[in-house]
């Protein structure tokens, strides 16, 4: 059995390289990277039915996709890795809680993978601006996530969105397992001439207690179980 890594920051993003490190931690099933070529964050779950989607063969086990995360989901159950064991998407650089689960391609891959009854997992790592990202802080706490999440059961049509929050080398944060946050995102547009340009404050979401925005926010992982 082969397990799919996918993403919406493009194949060559260091988070999904920091995603094969912990799944090697865990398992020894080979790895399949079927991915975007370039950055699509933000795409939802757009899918490309008008035009033909183009796939370059990186070699036996890489395929970097003119097409959106969902797309590579689709190619990926179709014809380039039928019947994976598991769908995990990310790392993403950026958090991806609450309703940003319809906003984010990250998390639109794995629900492409539930629809067809794959097991899946989302990871995105929450984003602390004032500090940089450890990508080896955020490898070692995948292997923990993966690690816990690939050995329990997983209802069909279901499947795990992860939130790491963006903590210090030597912390060791708990898992919580919580609810999706249902609280809109604070929307805010600076306006320019006749345009609206978008600045939202991430930070400043509302923190309903259980949620994974509060647990996140917290310093812990927030793990939420989303069916179909």
């Amino acid at each position: 059995m082969a397990i799919v890594l996918t993403n919406d920051d493009g194949i060559d993003a260091p988070g999904i390289l920091a995603l094969l490190d912990a799944l090697k931690q865990v398992t020894a099933e080979t790895p399949v990277f079927v991915a975007p070529k370039g950055q699509l964050s933000g795409c939802g779950h757009q899918v490309t039915t008008h035009q033909p989607i183009h796939v370059e063969r990186r070699n036996a086990t890489e395929f970097a996709v003119g097409g959106t995360p969902a797309d590579c989901t689709r190619l990926a159950l179709s014809h380039l890795c039928p019947n994976p064991s598991w769908v995990l998407s990310g790392i993403n650089a950026g958090g991806n809680m609450g309703v940003d689960e319809y906003i984010s391609g990250t998390v639109a891959a794995v629900r492409e993978a539930a629809f067809h009854g794959i097991p899946a997992i989302a990871i995105s790592q929450y984003r602390n601006r004032l500090k940089p990202l450890d990508w080896e802080t955020t490898m070692r706490l995948g292997t923990k996530v993966l690690t816990e999440l690939m050995a329990q059961p997983l209802e069909s049509g279901a499947f795990w969105n992860v939130n790491l929050p963006h903590c210090d080398a030597e912390d060791d944060p708990e898992i919580v397992f919580c609810q999706p946050s249902r609280c809109p995102l604070p929307v805010q547009f600076r306006i320019d001439g006749e345009a609206f340009v978008y600045e939202g404050n991430y930070q400043g979401r509302k923190r309903m207690p259980e949620t994974d925005v509060d647990v996140c926010f917290s310093g812990k992982i927030a793990v939420t179980q989303i069916q179909v």
